[in-house]
């Protein structure tokens, strides 16, 4: 056991794969793609498909009147953060609220409520913009308004690390934990970016797939890749010390046993060609949790199904921690998330850890010949694991690292 370790106990995930952790993860594990074509929300952009949470209903959590107030990626977060608690089977006479956290990744904020009052600026005028603009807009609210939910008054913040924020959010927690600031912290990411302005920028960036098959179009590491699918949703997860999880009984899904963050300092968008910084974060993760390479079975990668990114990653992996871990990439079901991508990727890789199942990277169908690391593919590949590594990656050169141990 590493010198601080930090339990998760609960888990609770709004995706395209399904709303709830039972049905998204059954689905990941299925290895089916959710890519939908015809987006309404993206009609006339360049690419008008991505992985949408269908049929999501904020109001049985929120209730008709907060709903409204409450941008898309905040609704996401806290239906989240309601299932991840519920989950852990906290409520709030089981905490001193004062010494509970919540700390959330989020890339871009609300991104569809600005697109909605600026586009009432322009037609209507100044005087009809939404007084609720700021707040629904603001990239902090989405932990805000957990908090508000939720009755906690503990330290409350928001990471902004691109693709990597809800990574770095997890691993954020465990400090608040470590240094004692906190006794429980909720955790995760959240994003929804499914909007005009922000595909049409990817889009133009080149940074996004041109698969017509939409459903088969996020294919990490595999041969005809040509781009990542562009994908919305929210995951959850609560954080306790493992002395205090065992104390109440409550059941821990995996250990939060080592974080580690680095910069590329390279480029703005294109990762360090070598993996120079990826590998930082990793070693540093490692050694946080007190193990060697060796010691990983398992790496749940970033494998965003762009040319550049599956390539330098997959060699990363390699030339660390060389070819024994199997590798999977949860991308090609739920696409990429931006800022939520993250904790998703951690509650599937703490749901692996305890169910002892690998889900299946979809859509790989040729592995690439230069990628030479294990890729599960095919289907779920049950195995006994008990040390994981979850990779995550973001623009501006930002990389961040978590070990999960089995419980």
């Amino acid at each position: 056991m590493s010198t601080f370790d930090a339990a998760i106990t609960g888990a609770g995930l709004v995706t395209s794969a399904g709303i709830g952790v039972p049905q998204a993860w059954q689905r990941i594990c299925e290895g089916a793609g959710t890519a939908a074509s015809a987006v309404p929300a993206l009609a006339g952009t360049p690419a008008d498909f991505g992985c949408q949470v269908a049929d999501f209903d904020p109001i049985p959590t929120l209730g008709k009147r907060k709903a409204w107030r409450l941008d898309r990626s905040s609704q996401f977060a806290v239906a989240a953060a309601v299932e991840a608690v519920g989950d852990a089977g906290l409520t709030s006479s089981d905490w001193s609220a004062p010494r509970v956290g919540v700390v959330l990744g989020n890339g871009i904020g609300g991104a569809a409520t600005w697109e909605k009052q600026h586009r009432t600026l322009l037609e209507e005028g100044p005087k009809q913009v939404s007084g609720m603009l700021i707040p629904m807009l603001s990239i902090n609210m989405s932990a805000g308004y957990v908090a508000m939910h939720l009755g906690v008054t503990g330290p409350n913040f928001v990471t902004a690390t691109a693709c990597a924020s809800g990574t770095t959010a997890i691993g954020m927690a465990r400090e608040l934990l470590r240094s004692n600031a906190c006794d429980v912290v909720i955790a995760g990411g959240t994003e929804a970016c499914l909007v005009p302005s922000i595909v049409a920028g990817f889009s133009q960036m080149g940074a996004l797939s041109k698969n017509a098959d939409v459903e088969r179009a996020s294919r990490p590491f595999d041969a005809e890749r040509d781009g990542f699918v562009a994908a919305e949703g929210a995951a959850v997860l609560v954080l306790e010390r493992v002395e205090d999880a065992v104390a109440r009984n409550a059941r821990i899904y995996a250990r939060v046993t080592g974080y580690g963050a680095s910069a590329d300092a390279h480029h703005a968008t294109a990762p360090d060609p070598e993996g120079a910084g990826a590998e930082l974060a990793l070693r540093s993760a490692l050694r946080a949790a007190e193990i060697g390479p060796a010691d990983v079975q398992h790496v749940n990668a970033h494998g965003t199904s762009t040319p550049l990114n599956d390539m330098v990653e997959s060699r990363m992996i390699q030339r660390v921690l060389g070819d024994r871990p199997a590798v999977t990439s949860i991308k090609g079901v739920v696409g990429h998330a931006l800022g939520a991508a993250g904790a998703i990727e951690a509650v599937a890789t703490a749901l692996s850890l305890h169910h002892s199942v690998i889900p299946p990277t979809a859509n790989l169908t040729k592995q690439d010949p230069e990628i030479g690391v294990d890729i599960v593919a095919g289907a779920a590949r049950s195995t006994p694991i008990d040390v994981a590594v979850s990779n995550s990656f973001g623009f501006g050169g930002q990389n961040a690292v978590l070990v999960l141990g089995k419980a």
